[in-house]
């Protein structure tokens, strides 16, 4: 196998590997959510929102990484 090949594998490994991370803020932030709401109800509005914008940027992160992973390739 030519290296270039290898390395344009290694890119995809390496977001893959990535992934976890926006997965894991993800699970966090709605399962603080979660138990927020089962705490205090009458904020779960407040919290839902709050859960919304984190979720969008978390999920900005690994969309900016794997556009990294289609260029560097």
């Amino acid at each position: 196998m030519p290296l270039l090949e290898i390395a344009g594998s290694m890119n995809m490994l390496g977001y893959g590997l990535a992934t976890l991370g926006p997965a894991l803020g993800v699970g966090w932030i709605f399962a603080s959510v979660i138990n927020g709401t089962a705490r205090q109800p009458e904020a779960r509005g407040a919290m839902m929102s709050t859960a919304f914008i984190g979720f969008a940027v978390v999920e900005a992160l690994a969309i900016i990484g794997i556009a990294l992973a289609f260029v560097l390739k």
